[in-house]
């Protein structure tokens, strides 16, 4: 899908910040920038490498200054505001900047034109640019890019004690090794040290300012009326590859990605493009993994269970999705899954009721796509710990009670996907029997008891179980009298709020209400939750809701479920308006004009992407991760539903 913007489109310094783009290495290292070429943000890089593969990050390349001259006159090509100073203006330059998989730019000058490419290289930490400038003055233009560096963690401060060693094309510094290769003339230049201004950081009462530093430069002089390329390319790796390698097989991968999946609509193309760049290893493992979101978060379990099947599934990324349920097979524990996967020595967390009830429901989908029943009987003493677990009882306050349902959370532990704690506040409390676990519960047992008897295997007390499941589901959380379902069992006075975890239980595989309670719940749910870009976690009307995310960190962990838009839970409205309206060619139009308010949504904010979050009351600015595997996962799901009318997928009896 191709992206264009213009000055017209970046002349507000908002507008310049909020503007991004997200190129990825597949091993968790990635490049972003602002669509002026600058860091708006401290997790912003040219050059994010990815040392242990996925989450020992190293911010390297922080940008790159690009300043053209001519006749003793000096411009900027790139754009960046600093703490003190003035700020770079290169967006007046501009002509336009495009994003079509790999971002872009045409530049013109006094007539020199300057257009500007860039891509990673897969499973390397490799950035390359390519500059290709036309003079058709009559005097000579010369060309001078400055790497400002950093060589931290990611997230951490570049200090002044850092050293910084040049020798010949590499640099040296906090034991990292970085290779330069150019055509260029490269050359060394006094250590010089700037600090940047934050504006995206700035709001929401992170670090608003970050040091950089400088040590050489690549200078490339065209003659009159001549064209001239500039390469250039930052490698962590042993060997620098050439730049034109770098960008041609890069687009050949974003091409590929755009058709992985087959589907006609050209956001849905765009979304399966970006859904690979959330895929990457684990070294730990040697398999694949599913990252949350950019540029804040890791692997966590959940969100990779929710996301696989769009990303992988959906998009006919088979291999890939077997790979990652592998990588989670193995880190199994007392009937859990991970929620995190700590570097080093550090033990995994388990603090998730969802994840291992998700994995089984991602093994049965895995299984529906591909026939694979050699790694589901791998799997199957896996899936049946997780069940006996959840029945007789688990970390975490995760038990089966009496009536069958599962309650989960003790203490201050918080172990649905509403998990925000600050200090001893749980702005979110949902100990006791949250209505999306049952659910979820409910269709784990139901798959199991399928899948036994597809492996010729007893699964009747699995579906004795879920028999008894469905009844006390719906005599504790039906709400005849409001149409919809209670959000927990918990007996703390919150169990009437609506909330939009009761979707899951309509979109499930295997139905737990009868058609018409599904359909008032659908329309309790758009009536009180809706939006175009996702789901409100509370009804405005509620004394508890929060119109705006941001401010500082406790703020926006008192708005973060409290009201907040989530784009990702809207794949699961989509999906069971479908299903309480019989997948009818009326049902499919409307959602697929619904769907329409997406296109504007993947051109805000992270280009070809869609967001963590949006403000609640008034949801026009996205907000959190800029980049959400489980937000293009979900919408990727409902496109596939439009498209190939996999209602055997929703319509178990």
């Amino acid at each position: 899908m191709r992206f264009v913007f213009g000055k017209q489109d970046l002349a507000d310094s908002a507008r310049r910040a909020e503007h991004c783009f997200l190129l990825t290495n597949g091993l968790g290292g990635f490049c972003s920038q602002t669509l002026t070429g600058g860091a708006a943000r401290n997790d912003h890089a040219l050059l994010m490498a990815c040392t242990r593969a996925p989450n020992v990050r190293w911010n390297i390349v922080h940008r790159v200054e690009e300043e053209l001259t001519r006749n003793g006159a000096a411009t900027h090509l790139s754009t960046q505001t600093f703490a003190k100073g003035s700020p770079e203006e290169g967006w007046q330059n501009l002509c336009f900047a495009q994003v079509d998989g790999l971002p872009r730019w045409v530049y013109q000058w006094q007539g020199v034109q300057v257009e500007k490419e860039l891509a990673m290289d897969w499973e390397q930490n490799t950035v390359a640019l390519r500059y290709q400038l036309e003079n058709p003055g009559d005097t000579p233009c010369t060309l001078t890019v400055t790497p400002w560096l950093q060589f931290v963690p990611k997230g951490k401060n570049l200090r002044k004690t850092q050293t910084f060693t040049l020798r010949g094309n590499r640099v040296t510094a906090a034991g990292l090794d970085l290779t330069v290769r150019t055509n260029g003339q490269l050359t060394p230049c006094p250590l010089g040290w700037q600090t940047l201004y934050y504006p995206c950081d700035a709001p929401d009462g992170r670090r608003k300012t970050g040091l950089t530093a400088a040590c050489l430069q690549v200078v490339c002089t065209v003659a009159p009326g001549s064209r001239q390329t500039l390469d250039l390319v930052f490698t962590l790796e042993k060997t620098a590859p050439p730049a034109a390698r770098v960008l041609r097989q890069a687009d050949r991968r974003c091409r590929l990605w755009e058709r992985q999946g087959g589907f006609r609509a050209t956001a849905a193309r765009q979304l399966a493009q970006a859904g690979a760049a959330f895929i990457a290893r684990r070294d730990s493992t040697g398999g694949k993994t599913i990252l949350a979101g950019y540029p804040f978060f890791e692997d966590w379990g959940r969100d990779t269970m929710i996301a696989l099947p769009g990303c992988t599934l959906s998009t006919g990324r088979y291999a890939e999705a077997k790979s990652i349920l592998e990588t989670f097979l193995q880190y199994e524990q007392d009937g859990l899954m991970p929620n995190l996967f700590p570097e080093g020595k550090t033990a995994p967390m388990y603090n998730t009721v969802d994840a291992a009830l998700l994995f089984i429901r991602d093994v049965w989908l895995y299984a529906r796509y591909t026939g694979d029943l050699d790694f589901v009987r791998r799997a199957w003493p896996v899936m049946e710990r997780i069940v006996a677990a959840y029945r007789s009882g688990t970390r975490f306050g995760i038990h089966m009670e009496p009536d069958g349902l599962i309650a989960a959370g003790q203490g201050l532990d918080q172990v649905t996907w509403m998990d925000v704690r600050i200090g001893e506040i749980l702005p979110t409390p949902r100990h006791g029997k949250p209505v999306e676990i049952n659910a979820y519960w409910y269709n784990a047992l139901r798959m199991l008891a399928e899948l036994a008897a597809t492996l010729e295997l007893d699964g009747r007390d699995y579906a004795a179980l879920a028999d008894r499941v469905r009844e006390s589901f719906r005599a504790a959380f039906w709400r005849e009298e409001a149409g919809c379902l209670r959000d927990v069992i918990s007996g703390t006075g919150q169990d009437e709020q609506i909330r939009c975890n009761q979707i899951w239980a309509v979109a499930q595989p295997f139905p737990l209400l009868d058609p018409g309670q599904e359909a008032r719940v659908v329309a309790t749910v758009q009536r009180e939750l809706y939006t175009p870009v996702g789901l409100r976690t509370l009804a405005p009307g509620d004394p508890a809701f929060h119109p705006v995310y941001g401010g500082p960190q406790k703020e926006r962990d008192l708005a973060y479920h409290q009201g907040t838009v989530w784009p990702f839970p809207l794949g699961a409205f989509y999906l069971a308006y479908l299903k309480v309206n019989g997948h009818s060619a009326a049902a499919r139009r409307q959602v697929a004009h619904w769907l329409t308010a997406l296109e504007p949504a993947l051109r805000e904010g992270c280009v070809g992407q869609l967001p963590e979050i949006y403000d609640g009351e008034n949801p026009t600015a996205s907000r959190g991760c800029f980049a959400q595997a489980w937000s293009v996962g979900e919408l990727l799901r409902v496109y596939e539903a439009l498209e190939r009318s996999v209602t055997d997928f929703f319509d178990h009896k």
